[in-house]
């Protein structure tokens, strides 16, 4: 929905960079006569093709892992786009060239390619040393006959970031615990929660919440199924969870708790720097880009409790691809890239949140603490939270455009005015154009 997930400059850049990214992604190493790896001058050239900021590059692992491998050398293409960056990824599939030796993959394309360019992917199930990921993790990039076409970097457990300072003046709770006890297992009281702010909230410029879409997409994955079913039917229309999350999302657009501010859209930044709204919900990943964007004047005034229900909300993979020519050194450079030690240190760099469960138990995390969050225990919230998402979860081909959609459609109600029932209908006219 990664797409994923930490902080602005990793899912939102300008239309102009995403340009320039897609003639970088499709056209360094795009040549017919392979990936642009292989064995040249005594050493092993590996290539790789991400997107956004997923680490690797920026906090010099892969000059640490060349360091420790002098004969390997690693070149690396990073679209700063994820959209960009899959719509080469599929020409390059389709067309059988133009791939690297490792590619990135958003969670929200997983299912795609698990279904329809597996045969494209080297099978990661039985690389040494990969046997500590969540099993929910592994099982989005897991084919029906138990191929692993990719192992998992970050996840996105979910919490609630709040102002402690406007719940206090709106005569809140603002100890995280209590203030989790108020909405604790059902998002219906988080809305609940919101009237009783409207009610007492002296300042008409503050709303309680972002947007309608932040508590759609929270509720929705939260479910083991979501738009598709196990069988990859479509289901939206008939889901009662996805029905369920609408008719919530669209009562507090309705009701005025929201800012009308979607994330990762414009205003929603300046919206955390003026203080417009009181709460939002947060993956791990976004707490960084909380931290930047609502700057150091609001330091302190940000906490983080337990969401209502437990969900995921963005992560990433690395697989090697087929064309290949130096799959197995490949593998060993994605394995280790994955491993715990690899998944703590970004963590601690960058806030990416393990997949790993033996990262997950480090004291690293565990004791992790945010002073920009009023030192909120966030390594113990969110590896609590991704602990208990379902082992299983049903992802379909096209579950990140139907997201857009419905974030379209939410927009209308709160910005436009548009009935709920009429906004439904426009949003399903939509999806079944874009997705069938």
């Amino acid at each position: 929905m990664g797409t994923a997930r930490r902080t602005l400059r990793n899912r939102i850049i300008a239309t102009v960079a995403a340009a320039a990214a897609l003639g970088l992604v499709a056209g360094c190493g795009g040549s017919s006569s392979g990936t642009g790896g292989g064995k040249k001058d005594g050493k092993t050239v590996i290539t790789m093709g991400l997107f956004g900021v997923m680490g690797f590059k920026e906090t010099g692992l892969l000059e640490r892992y060349m360091k420790e491998h002098p004969d390997v050398q690693i070149k690396t293409d990073v679209a700063g786009d994820e959209q960009t960056y899959y719509t080469a990824l599929q020409t390059h599939l389709a067309a059988g060239s133009g791939l690297k030796d490792i590619q990135g993959i958003e969670i929200g394309r997983a299912k795609e390619l698990v279904d329809t360019q597996a045969d494209k992917f080297v099978d990661l199930a039985k690389v040494p040393g990969t046997d500590h990921f969540l099993p929910w993790k592994q099982g989005q990039v897991t084919t029906g006959d138990g191929k692993v076409i990719g192992l998992g970097t970050d996840i996105g457990p979910l919490a609630v970031c709040y102002r402690k300072d406007l719940f206090k003046a709106a005569g809140l709770p603002t100890d995280r615990d209590e203030v989790g006890k108020l909405w604790a297992g059902d998002w219906k009281k988080y809305v609940d929660v919101g009237k009783d702010f409207k009610a007492h909230n002296k300042d008409p410029k503050v709303a309680y919440v972002d947007s309608a879409s932040a508590l759609f997409n929270a509720m929705v994955y939260g479910n083991p199924e979501q738009f598709y079913n196990e069988k990859g039917d479509l289901i939206y229309k008939t889901s009662p969870a996805v029905r369920a999350a609408w008719n919530l999302s669209t009562q507090a657009a309705t009701t005025g708790l929201t800012a009308k501010l979607r994330q990762f859209q414009p205003g929603w930044d300046p919206g955390l720097a003026n203080s417009t709204f009181a709460t939002t919900v947060c993956p791990a990943w976004m707490l960084a880009h909380i931290t930047e964007k609502a700057g150091p004047a609001n330091s302190g005034k940000w906490d983080v409790a337990k969401a209502p229900r437990n969900a995921n909300w963005g992560g990433s993979f690395l697989g090697v691809t087929e064309a290949s020519p130096v799959k197995e050194e490949a593998k060993k450079l994605v394995a280790w890239l994955t491993a715990p030690a690899q998944q703590e240190f970004l963590f601690k760099k960058l806030g990416n949140f393990p997949s790993s469960q033996k990262a997950l138990a480090s004291p690293a995390v565990q004791d992790a603490t945010s002073d920009y969050f009023s030192g909120a225990p966030i390594g113990r919230i969110f590896s609590e939270a991704a602990r208990q998402i379902p082992d299983h979860q049903v992802l379909g081909r096209k579950d990140g455009t139907i997201k857009d959609i419905f974030g379209q459609g939410l927009q209308q109600v709160e910005s436009q005015h548009t009935a709920p029932d009429k906004a439904w209908a426009d949003t399903d006219e939509r999806i079944q154009k874009a997705v069938g």
